[in-house]
């Protein structure tokens, strides 16, 4: 409905022109929905807009707008109001065609293909393998699979990845944590480094692979602790000695080392996606990063950064230059000893998105890689390619609340919410509905006892109940030994003369472009606060009116509208991943 307005200023603008009163009829017109419907349907600001440049009162140009537009069947009334907008009212008619479209499309309404299929990779979570996810995590990953969603409904053909860093310190830090852990099983007494993971998951991972290998990965405290420099709480450096640590696991674990990384990342790595996948996210691929630097791919695609012009030598290493792109000071990519830096792997691996054949590449961080995205965005543009075809969606923090009170996180000390747990307390679909109800840029504070409670205080409940109730209503019509005729109820929509419908009517019309604007802006928020006013008007108008009435061309009206809205409410139930009640 929108573009039919805009298309009927737009036809007035150039009526104007024609006879002289308007210089041109290029002008940004914006038509909005209005809050109140005693002003209209929708509201347009084009005569404030353009009145200075006509040298006119608002009020005057917007009639003579008025007056230009051609009649349209789905405009009942025009009105101008305030100082100088256009209200639309809309005919029965026209908010009558959206129950009828609804009911033919059904689980296709909202969908649309302005994305032409242009593909698109979105990368999330992405989170270092050295424990379970945590809450933060869980942002990202409902936040990451709704965006795909999104872009999915307007028509892109999207790919979801997940990064695993997989080849790093952090694994050599996770591998040695688990390895004292087993010998601590094992009946050995070894300090436990200051900077090693201490999480409860290393104790299970350790104590599995002693009931597997029994003592296959043994060696005596002594060998490992002898000449180490001094760690933390002995007036050390934690980093230099977890370092130390790693070395001489390595030294005195030989192979077998490997075979020890190796089963404590799989076993991580298990219970991430089986975590992710009870939560409703799965990917199309999980992207190594040891095996992608395996195949040595990365140095070809290095090679067009340092054929750029870009990069430069000095004291024996290769560095970018990442301040000719608003980074802070340039960036090592090879180091002297010619091991490549964590940034060069990262950048061959963006650029594999491109190579790969991706028209866009979505990247869902944290906020604390803020610093990271002009430095990564430079790098491909140095690399030739069009660094807006990288998007970076920056996540904020997420703080629970349990009475009130903050709950403590703290990775590393073992101390911390999981998603798991988190999931199982308020369940996945208050957890998904929660984690998008704010702009990810945003930071949350996740009321555990809200997203449990069963009250009209909470979004989710209050959207979901709108559901069930509709369900109530047919659960009602067959208790009553009543029938519903969906072809007479379309044929009797102008029966549907309350304010409570009308309201309705308007919203169920905005349910495509809410879908567009979410998908463009990667604002998952604007639908979930679109199905909470969906749910406000429905059970204002539950709570006013009676659907199952006497006069059976009103009964079928009513049911097709509410037929329409629970259809709705269910198309964007999908897209957010929560599921449709039909009791609560």
């Amino acid at each position: 409905m929108k573009q039919h307005l805009t298309h009927l200023i737009e036809e007035a603008l150039d009526s104007l022109v024609k006879q002289g009163l308007l210089s041109s009829s290029l002008a940004s017109i914006q038509i909005e929905a209005t809050k109140d419907h005693q002003h209209g349907d929708f509201a347009c600001n084009i005569a404030l807009m353009l009145a200075k440049s006509v040298k006119q009162k608002p009020q005057d140009f917007a009639a003579k707008i008025v007056a230009a537009m051609p009649a349209s069947p789905y405009v009942e009334k025009i009105a101008i109001a305030g100082p100088g907008f256009i209200n639309f009212f809309l005919s029965t008619q026209s908010v009558g065609e959206v129950v009828k479209r609804i009911h033919a499309e059904r689980n296709q309404f909202g969908r649309c293909a302005i994305g032409r299929k242009k593909r698109v990779l979105v990368e999330f979570v992405s989170s270092n393998p050295t424990g379970p996810l945590h809450v933060g995590h869980g942002r990202h990953a409902a936040f990451g699979n709704i965006v795909c969603h999104l872009l999915d409904a307007i028509g892109f053909d999207v790919a979801s990845e997940y990064y695993v860093n997989d080849a790093g310190r952090q694994i050599d830090i996770l591998t040695v944590s688990v390895w004292l852990r087993y010998l601590n099983a094992l009946g050995e007494s070894v300090p436990f480094p200051a900077n090693a993971y201490r999480g409860e998951y290393v104790v299970t991972i350790a104590e599995t692979i002693k009931k597997e290998h029994n003592a296959s990965f043994a060696v005596s405290s002594q060998s490992i602790f002898t000449d180490l420099p001094k760690d933390e709480n002995e007036g050390g450096d934690k980093e230099l000695y977890i370092d130390a640590v790693i070395e001489r696991a390595k030294q005195l674990l030989g192979a077998k080392y490997q075979l020890l990384l190796d089963r404590g990342l799989a076993s991580i790595l298990a219970d991430i996606e089986n975590d992710l996948t009870e939560f409703g996210v799965t990917f199309d691929r999980w992207f190594s990063e040891r095996e992608f630097i395996a195949t040595g791919v990365v140095d070809a695609l290095l090679q067009k950064l340092m054929l750029s012009g870009h990069t430069y030598e000095l004291e024996g290493a290769t560095w970018f230059r990442s301040t000719n792109f608003g980074d802070e000071k340039d960036r090592v990519l090879v180091r002297s000893n010619g091991v490549r830096t964590y940034f060069a792997n990262d950048i061959a691996y963006h650029l594999s998105k491109f190579e790969r054949g991706f028209d866009l590449a979505v990247d869902i961080f944290g906020a604390d890689h803020h610093g990271y995205v002009e430095r990564m965005r430079g790098a491909i543009t140095a690399s030739g390619i069009d660094s807006e075809r990288l998007i970076y969606l920056l996540t904020q923090f997420v703080s629970l609340y349990r009475s009130g009170k903050p709950v403590s996180m703290s990775t590393r000390a073992g101390d911390f919410v999981t998603l798991r747990e988190l999931r199982q307390e308020v369940g996945n679909d208050a957890a998904r509905f929660f984690y998008v109800m704010r702009k990810v840029n945003q930071h949350i504070d996740f009321d555990l006892d809200l997203a449990k409670s069963q009250s009209n205080d909470n979004p989710i409940y209050y959207v979901q109940y709108a559901y069930a109730r509709i369900c109530s209503v047919l659960k009602q019509l067959e208790a009553r030994g009543l029938q519903y005729n969906e072809e007479n109820g379309l044929a009797n929509l102008h029966c549907l003369e309350e304010i409570h419908e009308r309201q309705l009517l308007n919203l169920l019309a905005r349910y495509p472009e809410t879908i567009v604007e979410a998908a463009v802006h990667y604002e998952p928020q604007i639908l979930t606060q679109y199905l909470r006013d969906v749910a406000a008007c429905f059970h204002a108008y539950y709570n006013a009116h009676s659907f199952l009435v006497e006069v059976v061309s009103v009964r079928d009206a009513r049911l097709a509208l509410v037929l329409a809205l629970r259809q709705v409410l269910q198309n964007g139930f999908e897209i957010l991943g929560i599921h449709a009640r039909e009791s609560m």
